[in-house]
C-alpha cells in the first residue's frame, strides 16, 4: 500500500489551484493500492490581502465516493498550524507529499513545512509547480521563491518555459528535466518532471442544455468567445476585450462573454476590517507585486463602453458554482486566453473537455498544448491585430471538435498521478 498526501486547498475553496488539488487526489486514488489524503489550507494568503477565498455557493462533492480523506490544518496566518501540518503529515506517515506551489505569498509556510518535513523525516518531497521566475518579479519574491522549494526532492511543471524558469532561479543545482513517462536517470541530479495540466472531468456537459434559450438569454450573439475565471492581469482580460473590440468593426455576428470574479474586488463583510486590509496592503504590496504585476488600478471591464462594444458583450462579474459552470461553456464557441505570462491554464483545461477550441497567445505552455490550426490558434502576445486575426480564424476556419477531443485523450489524472508515483519511487 502506497500512502500519499497532496498538500493544497481541499473541498471549499475558489480557484483553479483548489480544483487542481482535490482533481490530484482523486487521480491517486483511482491507483491501486494507494492510500491519499488532502492535507488543506484553512487560510491561505496573509490577512491583509482583501479577498474572499471561500466557495460558499458550489453544490457538488468533487470527493463524494473518492476515499480521499481530508486534513483542513494549516492557517497561514498561525504559525502554530505550520508546525501541526507537519505533525500530520508525520502522523499519517506518507511514502511521499506532493505540495502544491502556486502563489509566491505562500512561500513562508509551505517552506517552512518542506524544510521540517526533509530535516526530520525520510518522506519524498515534490513541489507541483505552478508559477515561474519570471524577471520582473523583485529580488525578495525571488528569495521567498528559493526559500519555499529549494528543499525539494524533485518537482513537477507543466510547460519547458517553467522547467527553465526553475533552473534558472537555482544556477548552483544541477538537475535533470524528464518528459512525461522517461525514466529517472540513477544520478545525484535533482529531477524536474515536465507533465501537463490534466484534463479537468469535474465539469461535463448536460446532454439536456438547452443552448438556444440560454444563448438568447445571455444576449448572445451567433458566434461566442468566453473569458472565463478570475480576471487577473496576467490573464489578459485587456487585450480579449481590445481584440474583440478590432473584430466587432467588421462582424454584426459575434458576442464576447466574460465570466468571473474581479481580482480586484471582494464582497464587503465588515468595513472596518476590510478598510484596514487594503490599507496595509498598500503598504506591503509593492514587496510582494511587481510594479507591472499591480492590480490595484485594473479596470479592464470599463474598456467596454470606452470602445463601443457594450452591445456585443456580456459580462457575468461574479464567482460561478462548479454545477454552473458547464452553461458558460456549452454556449460559447472558442475560449479566449490571451495570457501576459502563463505556467499552465485550468481555464484551457475545461475548454479540452467540452472540445471548445481555443485562442492564446504564445506565452508559457501555450505553444506547447494548443496546436495551431488544429486545436486552435495562436497570437503574438503584444499585438492586438494578430489577437484579432485569431479570433477571426476561428470564424472562417473553424476547428473540429474531434481534434480538441483527440489532443487531450492521453492528459487524464490517472496518468498524472502514475507520472508522479513512478517519479518518488526513483528518488
Amino acid at each position: 500500500m502506497t500512502k500519499i498526501v497532496v498538500f493544497g486547498p481541499g473541498p471549499g475553496f475558489k480557484g483553479g489551484i483548489a480544483n487542481f488539488n482535490i482533481s490530484l487526489a482523486k487521480g491517486f486514488a483511482m491507483l491501486e493500492k494507494t492510500e491519499t489524503h488532502i492535507v488543506s489550507w484553512i487560510n491561505q494568503y496573509p490577512f491583509f490581502i482583501p479577498r474572499e477565498f471561500l466557495d460558499d455557493k458550489s453544490q457538488i462533492d468533487l470527493l463524494e465516493k473518492s476515499g480521499v480523506t481530508v486534513h483542513y490544518t494549516m492557517n497561514y496566518n498561525r504559525f502554530s498550524t505550520w508546525q501541526k501540518t507537519y505533525n500530520k503529515i508525520v502522523e499519517i506517515n506518507p511514502d511521499f507529499v506532493v505540495i502544491q506551489t502556486a502563489s509566491l505569498s505562500q512561500s513562508p509556510p509551505i517552506g517552512y513545512l518542506i524544510r521540517q518535513i526533509k530535516a526530520n523525516t525520510t518522506i519524498r518531497v515534490i513541489a507541483d509547480l505552478h508559477f515561474g521566475n519570471r524577471k520582473e518579479y523583485s529580488k525578495t519574491i525571488r528569495m521567498l521563491a528559493r526559500y519555499a522549494i529549494g528543499c525539494a526532492d524533485a518537482y513537477i511543471t507543466h510547460s519547458f518555459r517553467t522547467a527553465f524558469d526553475v533552473k534558472s532561479l537555482f544556477p548552483e543545482i544541477n538537475f535533470d528535466l524528464i518528459e512525461g513517462t522517461d525514466s529517472v536517470s540513477d544520478n545525484t541530479n535533482k529531477p524536474i518532471l515536465k507533465l501537463y495540466h490534466p484534463i479537468y472531468d469535474m465539469y461535463a456537459p448536460d446532454p439536456n442544455f438547452d443552448v438556444a434559450t440560454n444563448k438568447k438569454q445571455l444576449n448572445l450573439r451567433q458566434y461566442v468567445f468566453l473569458f472565463f475565471g478570475f480576471m487577473y492581469k496576467y490573464k489578459g482580460l485587456h487585450n480579449a476585450i481590445a481584440a474583440f473590440a478590432e473584430l466587432a468593426k467588421t462582424r454584426d455576428d459575434i458576442s464576447l462573454l466574460i465570466v468571473g470574479e474581479s481580482s480586484w474586488q471582494s464582497p464587503i463583510r465588515d468595513r472596518k476590517r476590510d478598510r484596514f486590509k487594503r490599507m496595509f496592503s498598500r503598504e506591503l504590496r509593492a514587496q510582494f507585486i511587481s510594479r507591472r504585476e499591480d492590480e490595484k488600478n485594473y479596470r479592464p471591464i470599463e474598456m467596454i463602453d470606452r470602445l463601443g462594444i457594450r452591445d456585443k458583450v456580456t459580462v457575468v462579474n461574479d464567482f460561478i458554482p462548479n454545477d454552473e459552470v458547464h452553461k458558460y461553456f456549452q454556449v460559447s464557441d472558442a475560449i479566449v486566453l490571451f495570457y501576459e505570462t502563463a505556467s499552465a491554464s485550468g481555464v484551457e483545461s475545461i475548454a479540452y473537455n467540452f472540445k471548445l477550441p481555443i485562442v492564446a497567445t504564445q506565452v508559457g505552455h501555450f505553444p506547447e498544448t494548443v496546436k495551431d490550426g488544429i486545436t486552435g490558434y495562436l497570437a503574438k502576445s503584444d499585438d492586438i491585430s494578430s489577437m484579432a486575426e485569431a479570433m477571426l480564424n476561428i470564424i472562417e476556419q473553424p476547428i473540429l471538435s474531434k481534434n480538441v477531443e483527440e489532443a487531450s485523450k492521453s492528459m487524464s489524472w490517472e496518468n498524472y498521478a502514475e507520472s508522479i508515483r513512478k517519479l518518488a519511487s526513483s528518488l
